[in-house]
């Protein structure tokens, strides 16, 4: 069999080199010892529900009956938590830091037990036999810490259940916190992940003179769950020419395991100090374009001073390691046996006292409160609200037509101007043909590495990456800003995971006792489907909708405001808004104006009225109750109503419009009691819903609310969509007038009042819905009479 053989590229001379005697190895015991207390602990929450010092001879009864955690990421996690707690201490240094292998817990709580921040929010979890027993038999025990991070542990703003969104969470952290360095662990593993290969250059976003810094370190251990990770196979030449590449100065650490503790010290001092470097040259008005920012790598064993093997089998530096390396524990005599002598190793009895309480010597390696890394104000309670003008101040009038986006993005401008440092728009390249570029009159897009944008002060950051966006969003958003999303509704839905373990992260948040309000997560679905024919079938995706209706009740606001005054009210609501997800969907197209600023202030409120100006008889008595939800389909909607109210004068219909989604349901704070449900939508006339997405949603909303069965038809996209006019698509989903006409008189049909020959309007109207097609074939457009406004003269 031919060698296989390996051409290894010279980097030598990109590697930085740092001389580890730097730090003196008595100077960073205390520290090894702080990971001593810190591994113990993290093995004996995994293991232990009793017994919790060893205090006896182990036996199976005090084996937890279920083992579960993540042990092999835990001793490097404790390596770097005690070296940036070293580095805070001697340089007085504002840290926080982001665990990216989020099911690292029992590392993250061992040291935020000692540090006493866990014992600051959580009094059950003090220096006490009993909070050292809390810690230790509660962890992934029913009503204790979960086996990952989240924001039930102080010091966390980021959800470690789905990985590769660390390193973005933490760029949104240091934007607009000039003086805060967020440290960031990136796992081998996650670092596959494409969220996390694209948040590596988020560097090049970076204003060093406004903002504070990301020091990234790549826990190299080079296993995930059951193989090897791609990163451990790659040579240090490899690594370093990869993150040389990517703009970023690679140290390596732990090339030598002997001396790992003295190269993770001078390493962290190096970091810290290129990082002051970079800063002070653009706060000096030197700034250095393209700077090449720090970061670590760091290889050491998975599972590092854990058993070293069991039934022959090697577990230490192996994917063994990565969860519960002694499995059979509670049953096995040598798996009890390997445990025993694993966690005395550590010497509990030196890092205890008699009354269970950590040594003074590990108590001292912190430095004061203020600076612990659990502590961190900017982790919890540093909203900053927003200042903001009264929306009616950018409202149009009702006879006009306006695009819903030119209108939100006057507005927008003026949100920046008045909150130069607590509010950012994070989007995917699309603020111009989203028609929200008026913002670009005061505010420049941030991208250091652009010599057009480079050392100006923007606002709007854009990268085609909507990872990137969200991660970077929700880091600015947990450390108390407020953000907006804007994006083509077609490709939100590819950060639907993403929002749902934010979401996850902010409803155990809101059932703490300690973690204040926080600004809603802001999104802007435009470029809707509805007006993506040019773009084609692959750009008409509505779902994003049907993933956050599952969300929690309380957490999701959804709204589809129908024209531009409705638009920016819901806009200057949602800036305001609190611990929500909030969705807004609505177009960039001009289009008519049907609300004025005071009704649209109301409806806004309401969330859901009786338009009685486009209703027979002022909605009084109808036969039938037409609603619309969304820009195009309230139009059309509108249309339909003055079509029927032209060829049918003696059918009453009552015209709704819904623009706040969730009033429809049962199960949330914004939802319709049944008599108010009834007084919009009667008792017993049929409704006709034409609804801007998927019908699904209507009808999972509304699926208890008829009394009378079959009452309810909606009308919605039904995947139906090429390059064509936007009429047609329209009519190729059933969603245009004439289908909302038709459908409403044979709905009402036979009916004595009405004496209407449905038959002869159904066909008239089918009959225009193909002479349409005929006619778009021909001339390569829709009729322009189809976007002229509807009368309702008598």
């Amino acid at each position: 069999m031919e060698s296989l053989t390996s051409t290894e590229l010279d980097t030598s001379k990109y590697a930085v080199q740092v001389d580890i005697n730097n730090v003196s190895k008595d100077e960073i015991q205390p520290y090894i010892k702080l990971q001593r207390a810190t591994n113990f602990l993290a093995g004996a929450m995994i293991f232990l529900k009793s017994n919790i010092l060893l205090r006896n001879k182990l036996s199976f009864d005090d084996i937890k009956p279920r083992l579960l955690g993540h042990w092999g990421t835990c001793p490097a996690i404790n390596l770097i938590y005690a070296h940036c707690t070293r580095l805070i201490k001697s340089r007085q240094l504002n840290m926080i830091l982001v665990t990216g292998p989020g099911h690292g817990a029992p590392a993250n709580l061992a040291n935020l037990y000692i540090e006493g921040s866990l014992g600051k929010f959580y009094p059950e979890y003090g220096w006490s036999e009993e909070g050292l027993f809390n810690l230790i038999r509660g962890f992934s025990w029913p009503g204790g810490f979960p086996s990952h991070t989240n924001s039930e542990l102080p010091g966390q703003i980021h959800e470690g259940g789905e990985l590769g969104y660390a390193l973005a969470v933490s760029f949104g952290a240091a934007l607009d916190s000039p003086d805060l360095i967020v440290t960031c662990i990136v796992g081998d593993g996650e670092a596959e992940t494409g969220p996390t290969a694209t948040a590596w250059h988020a560097i090049k976003y970076l204003d060093p003179s406004t903002s504070g810094a990301v020091l990234p370190i790549l826990n190299l251990n080079g296993f995930k769950i059951s193989e090897r990770t791609i990163y451990g196979c790659m040579s240090d030449d490899e690594l370093v020419a990869l993150f040389t590449g990517y703009g970023y100065q690679c140290r390596i650490v732990g090339d030598d395991l002997e001396n790992i503790q003295q190269d993770m010290a001078s390493s962290l001092e190096w970091a810290h100090d290129t990082i002051r470097k970079i800063q002070k040259a653009a706060r000096s008005g030197q700034a250095i374009y393209k700077p090449r920012w720090p970061m670590l790598i760091l290889r050491s064993p998975k599972g590092w001073t854990g058993p070293k093997e069991a039934h022959g089998q090697r577990i230490e530096g192996t994917f063994h390691a990565h969860q519960v390396p002694l499995p059979a524990a509670k049953k096995d005599d040598e798996e009890l046996g390997i445990l025993e002598k694993w966690l005395k190793s550590y010497k509990p009895e030196e890092l205890f006292s008699e009354d269970y309480t950590p040594k003074q010597d590990l108590l001292d390696v912190f430095p004061d409160d203020s600076l612990k890394m659990g502590m961190r104000k900017e982790t919890y309670g540093n909203y900053h609200p927003l200042s903001l003008a009264e929306w009616q101040d950018f409202s149009v009038k009702q006879e006009e037509d306006a695009s819903p986006m030119k209108q939100a993005g006057k507005y927008l401008a003026d949100v920046i101007k008045r909150n130069p440092e607590a509010f950012r728009i994070f989007c995917p390249d699309e603020m111009m043909s989203n028609k929200l570029d008026t913002v670009f009159d005061v505010s420049e897009r941030v991208f250091e590495w652009d010599k057009d944008v480079f050392g100006k002060k923007g606002r709007i950051l854009e990268i085609l990456s909507e990872h990137t966006c969200q991660g970077m969003m929700q880091g600015y958003t947990l450390t108390g800003r407020t953000a907006l999303f804007p994006s083509y509704e077609a490709f939100l839905g590819i950060v639907t995971t993403m929002v749902i373990q934010y979401a996850k992260f902010v409803k155990m948040g809101k059932e703490t006792t300690w973690r204040p309000d926080i600004a809603s997560l802001n999104y802007i679905e435009t470029s809707t489907l509805w007006r993506q024919e040019h773009n084609g079938f692959s750009h008409q995706v509505p779902g994003f909708i049907n993933s956050l209706i599952n969300l929690k009740a309380d957490m999701v606001r959804i709204y589809l405001p129908p024209d531009a005054n409705c638009m920016i009210s819901t806009l200057h609501h949602c800036l305001q808004s609190k611990n929500y997800v909030n969705l807004m969907i609505s177009s960039k197209h001009p289009t008519s104006v049907w609300l004025t600023p005071e009704e649209a202030d109301r409806h806004c409120r309401a969330g859901v009225s009786i338009w009685r100006k486009y209703s027979s008889n002022e909605g009084a008595h109808p036969h039938v109750i037409l609603v619309g939800c969304g820009v195009e389909t309230t139009f059309e909607v509108l249309a339909a109503a003055a079509l029927l109210r032209k060829d049918c004068p003696r059918l009453r219909v009552r015209v709704v419009n819904v623009t706040d989604l969730m009033v429809l349901g049962f199960n949330h704070p914004h939802a319709l009691s049944r008599t108010e449900f009834a007084s919009i939508f009667g008792t017993h006339q049929p409704i006709i819903f034409n609804f801007h997405g998927y019908p699904s949603v209507i009808k999972d909303l509304t699926y208890d609310r008829h009394s009378v069965p079959g009452r309810l038809h909606v009308h919605g996209y039904k995947e139906e969509g090429t390059t064509t006019t936007p009429f047609h698509m329209l009519t190729a989903n059933g969603c245009s007038r004439f289908d909302i006409a038709i459908d409403a008189l044979q709905r009402v049909a036979p009916n004595d009042d009405v004496d209407i020959n449905v038959h002869e309007l159904v066909t008239e109207y089918r009959h225009r819905i193909k002479e349409h097609s005929k006619y778009i074939e021909e001339c390569g457009q829709d009729p322009a009479d189809l976007n002229e406004r509807p009368s309702f003269s008598e």
